[in-house]
């Protein structure tokens, strides 16, 4: 395909990826792109979501779990958790950019208040979050879009940095070192809470503290020896779920607009993975029950990758 042509592929999709394609690559008039967004809660994949909403304002169920996952001893040996419940559900919405009224007219927001509570402790209210920075970034992050009050959860990330900067999800469990997972995780929550709220002193330097964390092993490599971080840094993949990447870290950077000549390595990363065709592959399908497919199989061009490559390596050439 010809650069046009890969324009021409990506606008013909679902109204969750078209919209940003048309304002993030074609610079297209917010009118135009505002009218495509706009679609997403009445047709395609947001509209399917939509419909799966419990009367309850759950989502499967549950939590982070569909109801009595737990219940049967066979899903201990799942290769992959449900992606169907409720958080991942209601992050996927965000995620696609859909206006939150939908779900604020249902009542979402308080609905959740009332009854959905945490498979790890069923005394924990949805909104208070609970032990694990990637759901509890997620709910901040979800929290703020539907308009929940989860300021408290943005200090719990101020409280739970490490000492070397970043975040852990097993700190439970005596993990004294930072993740790249938990830690991005947990960038992108408490970025959304600055743009949202504005931040605080506290929030705003625990952000940067672990911008740093990342930034000083150049999105990819350890600190100690100087080797890749995992396979998983240099494969990208849709729906990434809670998984890093190189590409995922600089989506993060693009939209703190925070260039740094430490991230040369993951943009060349990026540039490396573009196929012939100009366009970017599934590089790994996450396991586990999903409402529907929204991307491709592994190792054929997918859509959502090729407009977050593209995106991406726009801000970092404009910079």
């Amino acid at each position: 395909m010809s650069p046009t042509d890969v324009i021409s592929w990506l606008l013909d999709s679902d109204p969750a990826l078209r919209w940003q394609v048309e304002r993030d690559l074609l610079d297209a008039p917010p009118s135009q792109w505002e009218a495509t967004r706009a679609c997403i809660p009445v047709e395609g994949f947001g509209a399917a979501l939509l419909a799966k909403q419990d009367p309850d304002g759950q989502w499967a169920g549950g939590a982070f779990f569909p109801a009595g996952f737990f219940d049967d001893p066979a899903n201990q040996n799942l290769p992959g958790q449900p992606w169907t419940a409720t958080t991942w559900t209601l992050t996927t919405l965000r995620e696609w950019g859909m206006d939150p009224a939908p779900l604020i007219e249902r009542g979402t927001a308080e609905l959740l208040a009332e009854n959905s509570h945490w498979e790890y402790d069923r005394s924990l209210p949805y909104w208070a979050g609970e032990v694990d920075c990637c759901i509890n970034a997620m709910t901040l992050a979800n929290g703020l879009w539907l308009g929940a009050d989860v300021e408290p959860l943005a200090t719990w990330f101020v409280e739970h940095r490490m000492e070397d900067g970043g975040w852990n999800c097993e700190w439970e469990s005596g993990s004294v070192r930072s993740s790249v997972h938990s830690t991005l995780n947990s960038l992108r929550a408490l970025l959304i809470h600055e743009q949202t709220t504005g931040g605080t002193k506290a929030t705003r330097a625990a952000r940067a503290s672990g911008e740093e964390y990342l930034l000083e092993r150049h999105l990819a490599w350890r600190l100690s020896t100087q080797e890749l971080l995992g396979p998983w840094v240099d494969h990208f993949l849709y729906p990434p779920r809670h998984i890093y990447s190189a590409l995922r870290a600089l989506e993060h950077f693009r939209l703190a607009d925070r260039r740094d000549p430490r991230m040369e390595e993951a943009v060349s990363m990026v540039r490396e993975a573009q196929q012939s065709d100009g366009t970017w592959l599934q590089q790994k399908v996450l396991p586990g029950e999903v409402w529907f497919d929204v991307d491709v199989p592994e190792r054929e061009p997918s859509k959502w990758i090729t407009l977050e490559a593209l995106r991406v390596l726009r801000w970092w050439n404009e910079g």
